[in-house]
């Protein structure tokens, strides 16, 4: 018969077996957590050795995507000037010849200033108007005015319509033909609309005449000597930093009011008249550009056969 005495250790050693076990189990446990840490803190490091020899190799530049690369490409050619013939050659019907453009070709395809400003100086019959181009906000209407003043396009010229009346003060000029369906034989894109600024256009403004629509730039073009609120759609591309009084005496003058009622085609003229006054441009003439120079304040953000509002 078994005494206590064996009973007794044989239950102590049961107990022990039982410890020993748990023990180890709770070794390989922590062993496998050891592990698992060991390996994640491994992956870490490689993934960080991977990034210093990428960045060691590229120079630490993110290398551009073919996307955009082409996003870079498209707005590079967007900011190119494109003289556009006018009247269109692949327009259908053609439109009827305009006896009252004067071809000078056009202005090169590239290498226009795009900072600063230029001086095209006016030589009228009533002393010297300057106008400041805003080469940094205009650069293709500066360019197009700089090459047609080199190409003595405007010289002896009128201007050949003034509007002075309620909250619009402007003298529009730049058409050789006098008839205000003149123009060179090419037209360009719309720059820098005076979006949500009222007035839109302040005294001092020089401005883009155009048919109404737009990408309907060509020479026509207005000088405000008022401040006149008209809708944004015509290109500001300078303003008048000498001679102003010279556009508030024809505008003082008065017109004959040949533009403000029906016209000879039948439609309603756009308002105005011929100045009474008359504003001729002996010489036009543009000066160097003055890359250092500030540009004139930026407006925030558009022919032939222009017609200014």
């Amino acid at each position: 018969m078994t005494s206590l005495k064996d009973r007794q250790r044989a239950a102590a050693r049961a107990r022990l077996e039982r410890e020993m076990a748990e023990r180890q189990t709770a070794a390989a446990q922590r062993r496998r957590r050891g592990y698992a840490i060991l390996s994640a803190s491994l992956a870490v490091v490689v993934v960080v050795v991977g990034v210093v020899v990428v960045l060691a190799v590229t120079g630490g530049k993110k290398k551009p995507s073919p996307t955009a690369g082409a996003s870079a490409s498209a707005t590079a050619a967007a900011a190119a000037c494109a003289w556009t013939p006018d009247p269109d050659p692949s327009a259908s019907p053609a439109p009827p010849a305009n006896p009252n453009l004067k071809n000078v070709g056009t202005p090169p395809a590239s290498g226009e200033p795009r900072s600063g400003t230029q001086n095209l100086t006016l030589n009228t019959n009533l002393g010297s108007i300057v106008i400041q181009m805003d080469l940094t906000h205009a650069p293709c209407t500066s360019a197009s005015f700089a090459y047609l003043a080199s190409k003595k396009f405007f010289d002896g010229s009128s201007c050949h319509r003034l509007l002075n009346t309620g909250d619009t003060h402007l003298l529009q000029c730049g058409d050789p033909s006098g008839t205000g369906q003149g123009g060179p034989t090419y037209k360009f894109a719309d720059e820098n609309l005076p979006t949500n600024q009222r007035p839109a256009y302040p005294a001092g403004t020089v401005a883009m005449a155009n048919t109404g629509q737009p990408g309907t730039n060509g020479s026509q073009f207005f000088i405000v000597f008022g401040d006149t609120d008209l809708p944004a759609q015509y290109t500001v591309w300078g303003k008048v930093t000498q001679g102003l009084d010279i556009a508030s005496k024809v505008g003082a003058a008065g017109d004959d009011g040949a533009f403000a009622g029906p016209q000879a085609d039948g439609s309603q003229g756009p308002g105005g008249g011929h100045p009474k006054q008359k504003l001729t441009f002996k010489t036009v003439t543009a000066g160097p550009a003055e890359s250092g120079s500030a540009s004139p304040a930026p407006v925030t953000s558009g022919a032939s056969g222009s017609a200014a509002p």
